[in-house]
C-alpha cells in the first residue's frame, strides 16, 4: 500500500510541477475560479428576484449545492485520471500500457493526470461552506465539524466511485460520456428544494445514486432542518459502499477488456 501511495504521489507531483512551468498557470486557476462563481449565478439571480421559496432561503440552497460541488471538486483533483478514462484510454489503446506495468491499475490511472486549475474548486468550496454557516447562524462546533468532514469525505468517495463506475461501463460502451453526465451533473439537482423534487427522483438520488445522502441530509443535521439525526452521518459509509460497488463493476470491465493488439 505504501509503495502504491509513493507511486501515486510521484505521478501527481510530476504533473503539478509541469503545470507550474507555464507562466500563465495562474490564468487557468483564475478561469476555473470565475467559472465556479458563475455556476452559482442562476441561484443568485432567482432568489434575488423572487426571494425565498417557502422555508427555503438562498443560503439553505447554496449550502447544500456547495457541499455537493466541493466533494465533486475534490474528486476531480485527486482522481481525474478515471474521469478521463472513457475518452483517452480504450480507443487509443493506451490502457494496454497500464496492464503491462507492475503496479495496480487504480494507482496508475488515478495518478495519470492532475489539473492544477481544479484546486480552486475545492478551496473556494470549503471557504464558501464556512461563510454560509455564519450566514445561517450555525456554529461550527465539534459535532457539526464531524458531520461536515464525513459529508465531504463521503461525497469525495462517491464521486470517485462515479468516475470508476463510468470507466467500467466504458469497456462495454466504448465511451461513457452520457453516463458520466448523468451521474456527475446530478449535483445540479441540489439547487432545487427537496420539497419540490418528485418522490421518484428523491428515491433514485437517495438509494441508487446517493446525491442527497452526501449533501441534503448532512446539511439538515448541521442546520437543524428536522430530518432524523442518523441520516446526517450516512454520507461516509454510503460513500464507501458506493465506491466498493463501482470497483466491482470496474474489475468486471477489466476482465472483459480485449487489447487493441488482440
Amino acid at each position: 500500500m505504501l509503495k502504491e501511495f509513493k507511486v501515486y504521489y510521484k505521478s501527481i507531483r510530476i504533473y503539478l510541477l509541469s503545470g507550474l512551468e507555464y507562466r500563465g498557470w495562474w490564468m487557468v486557476v483564475l478561469s476555473v475560479a470565475i467559472g465556479l462563481i458563475m455556476d452559482q449565478a442562476d441561484v443568485v439571480l432567482m432568489f434575488s428576484r423572487f426571494g425565498g421559496i417557502g422555508e427555503w432561503s438562498f443560503e439553505r440552497i447554496w449550502f447544500i449545492y456547495i457541499l455537493a460541488s466541493t466533494s465533486y471538486g475534490l474528486a476531480k483533483i485527486f482522481c481525474v485520471g478515471f474521469e478521463d478514462f472513457p475518452w483517452q484510454m480504450i480507443q487509443s489503446g493506451d490502457f494496454d500500457r497500464f496492464l503491462l506495468r507492475p503496479r495496480s491499475l487504480f494507482t496508475q490511472i488515478s495518478g495519470s493526470n492532475f489539473r492544477l486549475g481544479r484546486v480552486p474548486w475545492a478551496v473556494l468550496g470549503i471557504i464558501g461552506l464556512i461563510w454560509l454557516l455564519s450566514l445561517l447562524n450555525v456554529p461550527l462546533n465539534f459535532i457539526n465539524s464531524i458531520v461536515l468532514i464525513f459529508a465531504l469525505i463521503g461525497g469525495f468517495l462517491t464521486y470517485i466511485g462515479v468516475f470508476i463506475l463510468t470507466s467500467g461501463l466504458a469497456f462495454f460502451t466504448i465511451k461513457g460520456l452520457d453516463w458520466i453526465y448523468i451521474f456527475s451533473n446530478n449535483r445540479q439537482l441540489t439547487k432545487c428544494p427537496i420539497d419540490y423534487i418528485p418522490k421518484a427522483l428523491r428515491n433514485i438520488f437517495t438509494f441508487i445514486m446517493p446525491m442527497l445522502v452526501i449533501s441534503y441530509y448532512p446539511a439538515s443535521l448541521i442546520c437543524g432542518w428536522g430530518e432524523p439525526a442518523f441520516t446526517g452521518f450516512l454520507a461516509l459509509p454510503v460513500g464507501i459502499v458506493f465506491l466498493c460497488i463501482s470497483l466491482l463493476i470496474w474489475k468486471i470491465g477489466v476482465r472483459h477488456y480485449k487489447s487493441t493488439g488482440s
